[in-house]
Protein backbone atom coordinates (compact mmCIF):
# COMPACT_ATOMS: atom_id res chain seq x y z
CA UNK A 1 0.00 0.00 0.00
CA UNK A 2 1.67 3.19 -1.21
CA UNK A 3 1.49 6.51 0.61
CA UNK A 4 -1.18 8.86 -0.82
CA UNK A 5 0.24 12.11 0.52
CA UNK A 6 0.77 14.46 -2.38
CA UNK A 7 -1.49 12.74 -4.90
CA UNK A 8 -4.95 13.88 -3.72
CA UNK A 9 -7.10 16.63 -5.19
CA UNK A 10 -10.56 18.08 -4.64
CA UNK A 11 -13.22 18.77 -7.25
CA UNK A 12 -12.16 22.45 -7.13
CA UNK A 13 -8.54 21.70 -8.09
CA UNK A 14 -7.48 22.83 -11.53
CA UNK A 15 -6.27 20.78 -14.46
CA UNK A 16 -2.88 22.44 -14.01
CA UNK A 17 -2.66 21.19 -10.42
CA UNK A 18 -3.63 17.71 -11.55
CA UNK A 19 -0.95 17.68 -14.23
CA UNK A 20 1.65 18.69 -11.66
CA UNK A 21 0.74 15.68 -9.49
CA UNK A 22 0.51 13.19 -12.34
CA UNK A 23 3.73 14.30 -14.05
CA UNK A 24 5.85 14.60 -10.91
CA UNK A 25 5.10 11.29 -9.19
CA UNK A 26 5.79 7.66 -9.94
CA UNK A 27 2.15 6.74 -9.34
CA UNK A 28 0.95 8.61 -12.47
CA UNK A 29 -2.55 9.11 -11.09
CA UNK A 30 -4.40 11.65 -8.94
CA UNK A 31 -7.11 10.74 -6.43
CA UNK A 32 -10.09 13.04 -5.94
CA UNK A 33 -11.51 13.28 -2.40
CA UNK A 34 -14.00 15.43 -0.49
CA UNK A 35 -13.50 17.23 2.83
CA UNK A 36 -13.99 13.95 4.74
CA UNK A 37 -11.37 12.16 2.63
CA UNK A 38 -14.10 10.13 0.92
CA UNK A 39 -12.91 8.95 -2.47
CA UNK A 40 -14.85 10.60 -5.29
CA UNK A 41 -12.84 9.39 -8.25
CA UNK A 42 -9.53 9.21 -10.08
CA UNK A 43 -7.76 11.27 -12.71
CA UNK A 44 -5.12 10.12 -15.17
CA UNK A 45 -3.09 11.68 -17.94
CA UNK A 46 -5.50 10.13 -20.44
CA UNK A 47 -8.50 11.80 -18.78
CA UNK A 48 -6.80 15.18 -19.03
CA UNK A 49 -5.77 14.70 -22.66
CA UNK A 50 -9.34 13.83 -23.61
CA UNK A 51 -10.58 16.89 -21.75
CA UNK A 52 -8.17 19.18 -23.58
CA UNK A 53 -9.35 17.74 -26.89
CA UNK A 54 -12.88 18.69 -25.77
CA UNK A 55 -11.83 22.28 -25.19
CA UNK A 56 -10.85 22.35 -21.53
CA UNK A 57 -7.92 24.51 -20.43
CA UNK A 58 -5.39 24.07 -17.63
CA UNK A 59 -7.24 26.75 -15.65
CA UNK A 60 -10.51 24.81 -15.56
CA UNK A 61 -11.43 22.68 -12.56
CA UNK A 62 -11.36 18.92 -12.77
CA UNK A 63 -14.99 18.59 -11.62
CA UNK A 64 -16.28 17.48 -15.04
CA UNK A 65 -13.36 15.40 -16.21
CA UNK A 66 -12.32 12.99 -13.47
CA UNK A 67 -13.54 9.39 -13.50
CA UNK A 68 -16.33 9.02 -10.95
CA UNK A 69 -16.73 5.22 -10.82
CA UNK A 70 -13.23 3.97 -10.04
CA UNK A 71 -12.34 0.40 -9.20
CA UNK A 72 -11.35 0.17 -5.53
CA UNK A 73 -10.26 -2.50 -3.05
CA UNK A 74 -10.81 -2.91 0.66
CA UNK A 75 -7.97 -2.37 3.10
CA UNK A 76 -8.41 -6.06 3.93
CA UNK A 77 -8.03 -7.31 0.36
CA UNK A 78 -5.28 -9.87 -0.04
CA UNK A 79 -2.32 -9.33 -2.34
CA UNK A 80 -3.65 -12.00 -4.68
CA UNK A 81 -7.07 -10.36 -4.82
CA UNK A 82 -5.58 -6.97 -5.70
CA UNK A 83 -3.39 -8.47 -8.42
CA UNK A 84 -6.37 -10.35 -9.87
CA UNK A 85 -8.52 -7.19 -9.89
CA UNK A 86 -5.80 -5.13 -11.58
CA UNK A 87 -5.25 -7.84 -14.17
CA UNK A 88 -8.95 -8.28 -14.89
CA UNK A 89 -9.62 -4.53 -15.13
CA UNK A 90 -6.34 -3.89 -16.97
CA UNK A 91 -5.32 -1.18 -14.51
CA UNK A 92 -1.97 -0.53 -12.87
CA UNK A 93 -3.14 1.33 -9.77
CA UNK A 94 -6.11 0.76 -7.48
CA UNK A 95 -7.21 2.99 -4.57
CA UNK A 96 -7.72 1.39 -1.16
CA UNK A 97 -10.73 2.47 0.89
CA UNK A 98 -12.22 1.64 4.30
CA UNK A 99 -15.82 0.68 5.09
CA UNK A 100 -16.97 4.31 4.74
CA UNK A 101 -15.23 4.63 1.35
CA UNK A 102 -12.59 6.90 2.89
CA UNK A 103 -9.27 6.80 1.07
CA UNK A 104 -6.49 5.06 2.99
CA UNK A 105 -3.91 4.26 0.31
CA UNK A 106 -3.21 2.99 -3.16
CA UNK A 107 -1.78 -0.29 -4.48
CA UNK A 108 0.54 -0.30 -7.49
CA UNK A 109 0.45 -3.47 -9.59
CA UNK A 110 4.14 -3.34 -10.54
CA UNK A 111 5.13 -3.13 -6.89
CA UNK A 112 2.82 -5.99 -5.92
CA UNK A 113 4.43 -8.20 -8.56
CA UNK A 114 7.93 -7.47 -7.31
CA UNK A 115 9.10 -9.67 -4.42
CA UNK A 116 9.94 -7.40 -1.49
CA UNK A 117 11.67 -8.80 1.58
CA UNK A 118 10.55 -7.18 4.83
CA UNK A 119 12.60 -7.29 8.01
CA UNK A 120 9.61 -7.34 10.39
CA UNK A 121 9.61 -10.47 12.51
CA UNK A 122 6.77 -13.01 12.56
CA UNK A 123 6.14 -14.98 15.75
CA UNK A 124 3.94 -18.06 15.35
CA UNK A 125 2.41 -19.70 18.42
CA UNK A 126 2.45 -23.42 17.59
CA UNK A 127 2.96 -25.16 20.93
CA UNK A 128 -0.63 -26.04 21.86
CA UNK A 129 -1.88 -29.53 22.68
CA UNK A 130 -4.90 -29.44 20.36
CA UNK A 131 -6.99 -31.47 22.79
CA UNK A 132 -10.29 -30.64 21.06
CA UNK A 133 -8.98 -32.25 17.86
CA UNK A 134 -8.18 -35.61 19.37
CA UNK A 135 -7.63 -38.30 18.20
CA UNK A 136 -6.09 -36.44 15.24
CA UNK A 137 -3.58 -34.69 17.50
CA UNK A 138 -2.51 -37.73 19.50
CA UNK A 139 0.44 -38.27 17.15
CA UNK A 140 0.55 -34.94 15.29
CA UNK A 141 0.71 -31.36 16.62
CA UNK A 142 -2.35 -29.39 15.54
CA UNK A 143 -0.49 -26.94 13.22
CA UNK A 144 0.85 -29.93 11.28
CA UNK A 145 -2.55 -31.43 10.50
CA UNK A 146 -3.06 -31.50 6.75
CA UNK A 147 -5.58 -29.15 5.15
CA UNK A 148 -5.64 -28.97 1.37
CA UNK A 149 -2.88 -31.57 1.13
CA UNK A 150 -0.33 -29.73 3.29
CA UNK A 151 0.15 -28.81 6.97
CA UNK A 152 -1.83 -25.81 8.22
CA UNK A 153 1.43 -24.27 9.37
CA UNK A 154 2.96 -24.57 5.89
CA UNK A 155 0.11 -22.50 4.42
CA UNK A 156 0.68 -19.85 7.11
CA UNK A 157 4.41 -19.70 6.40
CA UNK A 158 3.84 -19.50 2.64
CA UNK A 159 1.34 -16.64 3.07
CA UNK A 160 3.81 -14.57 5.12
CA UNK A 161 6.66 -15.27 2.69
CA UNK A 162 4.43 -14.20 -0.23
CA UNK A 163 4.20 -10.78 1.41
CA UNK A 164 7.94 -10.64 2.01
CA UNK A 165 7.89 -11.43 5.73
CA UNK A 166 10.53 -14.14 5.87
CA UNK A 167 11.96 -13.82 9.40
CA UNK A 168 9.89 -16.28 11.40
CA UNK A 169 10.10 -17.52 14.97
CA UNK A 170 8.06 -20.57 15.93
CA UNK A 171 7.19 -21.00 19.60
CA UNK A 172 6.96 -24.78 19.84
CA UNK A 173 6.00 -27.18 22.60
CA UNK A 174 3.88 -30.28 22.07
CA UNK A 175 5.62 -32.71 19.68
CA UNK A 176 7.97 -29.92 18.62
CA UNK A 177 10.38 -32.28 16.84
CA UNK A 178 7.79 -32.96 14.12
CA UNK A 179 7.56 -29.24 13.36
CA UNK A 180 11.31 -28.66 13.49
CA UNK A 181 12.12 -31.67 11.32
CA UNK A 182 9.60 -30.55 8.68
CA UNK A 183 10.58 -26.88 8.44
CA UNK A 184 14.25 -26.98 9.41
CA UNK A 185 15.83 -23.57 9.00
CA UNK A 186 13.05 -22.56 6.60
CA UNK A 187 15.29 -22.27 3.54
CA UNK A 188 13.18 -24.58 1.38
CA UNK A 189 10.17 -22.36 2.07
CA UNK A 190 12.01 -19.10 1.36
CA UNK A 191 12.10 -18.20 5.06
CA UNK A 192 14.54 -17.88 7.95
CA UNK A 193 13.02 -19.92 10.77
CA UNK A 194 14.13 -20.05 14.41
CA UNK A 195 12.53 -21.92 17.29
CA UNK A 196 11.69 -21.23 20.92
CA UNK A 197 10.88 -24.30 23.00
CA UNK A 198 8.19 -23.73 25.62
CA UNK A 199 9.00 -26.01 28.57
CA UNK A 200 5.58 -25.21 30.08
CA UNK A 201 2.35 -23.52 29.03
CA UNK A 202 3.17 -19.87 28.35
CA UNK A 203 -0.09 -18.44 27.00
CA UNK A 204 -0.54 -16.51 23.76
CA UNK A 205 1.91 -13.77 24.82
CA UNK A 206 4.15 -15.35 27.47
CA UNK A 207 6.54 -16.96 24.99
CA UNK A 208 7.45 -13.51 23.66
CA UNK A 209 9.53 -13.01 26.82
CA UNK A 210 11.75 -15.88 25.62
CA UNK A 211 12.68 -14.32 22.26
CA UNK A 212 16.43 -14.64 21.73
CA UNK A 213 16.63 -11.42 19.75
CA UNK A 214 14.16 -8.68 20.59
CA UNK A 215 12.46 -7.07 17.56
CA UNK A 216 13.50 -3.53 16.73
CA UNK A 217 10.32 -2.75 14.75
CA UNK A 218 6.64 -3.76 14.79
CA UNK A 219 6.22 -7.53 14.61
CA UNK A 220 3.45 -10.04 13.96
CA UNK A 221 2.11 -12.58 16.42
CA UNK A 222 -0.25 -15.25 15.09
CA UNK A 223 -1.76 -18.48 16.30
CA UNK A 224 -0.61 -21.47 14.29
CA UNK A 225 -4.02 -23.03 13.77
CA UNK A 226 -5.58 -20.36 11.54
CA UNK A 227 -6.29 -20.18 7.84
CA UNK A 228 -6.81 -16.68 6.51
CA UNK A 229 -6.38 -14.47 3.46
CA UNK A 230 -5.59 -11.36 5.50
CA UNK A 231 -3.29 -8.89 3.74
CA UNK A 232 -0.33 -8.83 6.14
CA UNK A 233 1.21 -5.84 4.38
CA UNK A 234 -1.95 -3.80 4.90
CA UNK A 235 -2.08 -4.86 8.56
CA UNK A 236 1.46 -3.59 9.12
CA UNK A 237 0.80 -0.29 7.37
CA UNK A 238 -2.52 0.16 9.21
CA UNK A 239 -0.71 -0.39 12.52
CA UNK A 240 2.07 2.06 11.67
CA UNK A 241 -0.14 4.75 10.14
CA UNK A 242 -2.27 4.79 13.30
CA UNK A 243 0.74 5.07 15.58
CA UNK A 244 -0.51 2.09 17.58
CA UNK A 245 1.25 0.26 20.36
CA UNK A 246 -0.76 -2.87 19.62
CA UNK A 247 -3.21 -3.91 16.89
CA UNK A 248 -5.60 -6.83 17.14
CA UNK A 249 -7.33 -8.42 14.16
CA UNK A 250 -10.99 -8.87 15.03
CA UNK A 251 -13.77 -10.84 13.44
CA UNK A 252 -17.50 -10.17 13.66
CA UNK A 253 -19.34 -12.99 15.39
CA UNK A 254 -23.13 -13.36 15.31
CA UNK A 255 -25.07 -15.20 18.00
CA UNK A 256 -28.80 -15.80 17.77
CA UNK A 257 -30.67 -16.31 21.02
CA UNK A 258 -32.94 -19.34 20.42
CA UNK A 259 -35.78 -17.87 22.50
CA UNK A 260 -37.88 -14.75 22.72
CA UNK A 261 -35.98 -12.28 24.91
CA UNK A 262 -38.13 -10.40 27.42
CA UNK A 263 -36.89 -6.95 28.44
CA UNK A 264 -37.99 -6.23 32.01
CA UNK A 265 -37.72 -3.17 34.25
CA UNK A 266 -38.78 -3.52 37.89
CA UNK A 267 -40.99 -6.46 37.01
CA UNK A 268 -42.73 -4.67 34.15
CA UNK A 269 -42.37 -6.13 30.66
CA UNK A 270 -41.10 -3.42 28.34
CA UNK A 271 -40.77 -5.41 25.13
CA UNK A 272 -40.23 -8.86 23.66
CA UNK A 273 -37.63 -9.59 21.01
CA UNK A 274 -38.15 -12.85 19.16
CA UNK A 275 -34.86 -14.73 18.76
CA UNK A 276 -32.68 -11.61 18.49
CA UNK A 277 -29.25 -11.73 16.86
CA UNK A 278 -26.39 -10.23 18.84
CA UNK A 279 -23.22 -9.16 17.08
CA UNK A 280 -19.81 -9.13 18.72
CA UNK A 281 -16.23 -8.61 17.66
CA UNK A 282 -13.92 -11.44 18.71
CA UNK A 283 -10.16 -11.75 18.57
CA UNK A 284 -8.96 -13.42 15.36
CA UNK A 285 -5.66 -14.58 16.85
CA UNK A 286 -3.52 -12.25 14.72
CA UNK A 287 -1.70 -9.29 16.26
CA UNK A 288 0.75 -6.52 15.40
CA UNK A 289 2.85 -5.32 18.33
CA UNK A 290 5.34 -2.57 18.98
CA UNK A 291 8.61 -3.98 20.42
CA UNK A 292 7.96 -2.01 23.64
CA UNK A 293 5.07 -4.39 24.38
CA UNK A 294 7.59 -7.06 25.36
CA UNK A 295 8.62 -4.95 28.34
CA UNK A 296 5.11 -5.50 29.78
CA UNK A 297 5.33 -9.29 29.59
CA UNK A 298 6.68 -11.11 32.68
CA UNK A 299 9.59 -13.43 31.94
CA UNK A 300 9.00 -17.17 31.64
CA UNK A 301 5.46 -16.93 33.03
CA UNK A 302 2.03 -17.81 31.67
CA UNK A 303 0.63 -14.63 30.12
CA UNK A 304 -2.07 -14.40 27.48
CA UNK A 305 -2.70 -11.78 24.82
CA UNK A 306 -5.98 -10.41 26.29
CA UNK A 307 -4.11 -9.64 29.52
CA UNK A 308 -1.44 -7.74 27.58
CA UNK A 309 -4.07 -5.66 25.79
CA UNK A 310 -5.89 -4.96 29.05
CA UNK A 311 -2.66 -3.69 30.60
CA UNK A 312 -1.86 -1.53 27.58
CA UNK A 313 -5.36 -0.04 27.66
CA UNK A 314 -5.10 0.62 31.41
CA UNK A 315 -1.83 2.46 30.81
CA UNK A 316 -3.36 4.61 28.09
CA UNK A 317 -1.37 3.03 25.26
CA UNK A 318 -3.01 3.12 21.84
CA UNK A 319 -4.55 -0.29 21.14
CA UNK A 320 -6.58 -0.59 17.96
CA UNK A 321 -8.61 -3.17 16.04
CA UNK A 322 -8.17 -4.30 12.45
CA UNK A 323 -11.50 -5.80 11.32
CA UNK A 324 -11.19 -8.80 9.03
CA UNK A 325 -13.55 -9.09 6.08
CA UNK A 326 -11.71 -11.79 4.16
CA UNK A 327 -11.58 -15.53 4.72
CA UNK A 328 -10.67 -16.61 8.25
CA UNK A 329 -11.11 -19.92 10.01
CA UNK A 330 -9.92 -21.01 13.45
CA UNK A 331 -9.35 -24.77 13.27
CA UNK A 332 -10.03 -25.77 16.84
CA UNK A 333 -12.58 -28.57 16.49
CA UNK A 334 -13.17 -31.55 14.23
CA UNK A 335 -16.04 -29.85 12.37
CA UNK A 336 -13.83 -26.82 11.62
CA UNK A 337 -11.05 -29.09 10.44
CA UNK A 338 -13.47 -30.80 8.05
CA UNK A 339 -14.78 -27.43 6.86
CA UNK A 340 -11.25 -26.21 6.19
CA UNK A 341 -10.54 -29.19 3.95
CA UNK A 342 -13.78 -28.64 2.06
CA UNK A 343 -13.06 -24.94 1.44
CA UNK A 344 -9.27 -24.90 1.04
CA UNK A 345 -8.87 -25.21 -2.73
CA UNK A 346 -11.67 -22.74 -3.42
CA UNK A 347 -10.12 -20.14 -1.10
CA UNK A 348 -6.40 -20.66 -1.62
Amino acid sequence: MKDISGITLTEHSTVKEALRIIDSGAVKIALVVDANNTLLGTLTDGDIRRAILDGKTVSDTIREIYFKEPTVVSANASKEEVINICTLKKIHQVPIVDDQFRLVGIDILDELLQPTVRSNQVVLMVGGLGTRLRPLTETTPKPMLHVGGKPILQTIVEKFVAYGFVNIVMCVGYKSKIIQDFFGDGAQFGANIEYILEQKRMGTAGALSLLKTLPSEPFFVMNGDLLTNVNFEHLLEFHESNGAMASMCVREYDFQVPYGVVNIDDGKILSIEEKPVHKFFVSAGIYMLDPRCIERIPHDTFYDMPTLFEELIAQGEKSISFPLREYWLDIGRIEEYEKANQEYHEVF
